[in-house]
């Protein structure tokens, strides 16, 4: 396949997103990517009300792919194909990304992609660094947390994950336990730097167990614990809440850079020719995280790849470069493409947190 330009919508989320590149499989650019964030719609209400997203998904796409086309100074006859995310994520969002995506295609007669949102971040290092499979990827976001080894666009073994919260959402109950602001990342990790990790010891969770799966929601408690008990008079004093958040980040890290160590020895059992340790969704934007991860691929003999911030949260750039690679593997959608809330990449294996009716949840 020669190149194909691509644009690309998500709305999975909080972000609504539309971006265009060109290019090949392992060799593509970003000609535009343009995200609308949705974080002071959602702030009074100290986390993402699935109702009011969806109705700004469907108010912000159309000026979104009008933006994003306009940057990549294209219109749509000179685009190959739509890419969207149908899944996983909050229904309404992803339902109106799809709707979107297919009046876009119907309109200007182009192929349909359904992309999983999941994938979009699982092959960014193919996008950013033309990585070569198989590679290990950390998946770790507010919604998911995932040892995959990627072996192509639809090719994902799932090593371990989390049992419950996922880091990102840790990381959001944290922040409102603290009264800090939303998002929850970036307002724990600045706490953090000013505290002491040592001071009070939190817990480790799974570390006893063998294997590569995670667990969050005890570390989430053990902090909400540990506040009451230093809290005077109904308040939280500014040094208690520094050591609290450097405490709870602190065993955040360990916990991922000791489960990445055991999905560093399973990885390299298959004997990869050019071992590579990638790292990708929101919570690959925090700094001491990605740092012990680093180590760790060092220690370990891997390189290390975790793409750029801007690209490390919810983005239209790596749903369109899914897009494409799935388009040069000839899966092409039509109008019969569905939104769905629960998309687990390896397909193979036991759903993590149960299933119902509408699927595996991981």
């Amino acid at each position: 396949m020669g190149e194909r330009v691509i644009l690309g919508l998500e709305s999975s989320c909080d972000d609504t997103a539309a971006a265009v590149i060109r290019g090949t499989p392992g060799a593509a650019v970003i000609l535009s990517s343009v995200v609308a964030g949705q974080a002071d719609l959602h702030a009074p209400f100290g986390g993402v009300v699935p109702e009011i997203a969806a109705r700004a998904h469907a108010e912000k796409l159309d000026g979104c792919v009008a933006q994003a086309l306009a940057e990549a100074g294209l219109t749509l006859d000179r685009i190959d194909a739509v890419a969207v995310t149908a899944g996983p994520g909050l229904i309404g969002g992803v339902l109106s990304g799809v709707m979107c995506a297919k009046g876009i295609a119907a309109g200007a007669g182009l192929p349909l992609i359904g992309v999983n949102h999941l994938a979009g971040h699982a092959l960014t290092p193919r996008l950013t660094d033309g990585a070569d499979y198989p590679y290990l990827m950390l998946l770790v976001s507010g919604g998911h947390c995932q040892f995959l080894i990627v072996s192509g666009p639809d090719d994902f073994r799932r090593l371990g994950g989390t049992i419950d919260d996922a880091p990102g959402e840790a990381f959001d109950k944290t922040a409102r336990l603290l009264a800090l602001p939303q998002p929850g990342g970036p307002s724990v990790e600045a706490e953090a730097a000013l505290g002491d990790p040592g001071r009070f010891p939190f817990p480790r969770p799974l570390l006893d167990r063998p294997g590569c799966d995670l667990s969050f929601s005890g570390l989430k408690t053990a902090l909400l614990r540990t506040r009451d008990a230093v809290m005077q008079d109904g308040r939280l004093k500014r040094s208690d809440r520094v050591d609290l958040c450097a405490g709870f980040q602190a065993a955040v890290t360990e916990v991922l850079a000791e489960k990445t160590r055991r999905a560093i020895a399973e990885y390299l059992v298959s004997e990869p020719e050019t071992p590579l340790l990638a790292v990708a969704g929101g919570v690959a934007a925090n700094r001491p995280i990605r740092a012990a991860l680093e180590r760790v691929a060092q220690e370990n003999g891997l390189a290390f790849l975790a793409p750029p911030l801007r690209l490390c949260t919810d983005n239209a750039a790596m749903i369109a470069y899914a897009g494409l690679e799935r388009m040069a593997a000839g899966a092409v959608d039509d109008m019969t493409l569905v939104a769905r809330p629960r998309w687990p990449l390896d397909r193979a294996a036991a759903p993590m947190i149960g299933s119902g009716k509408k699927g595996a949840k991981a």
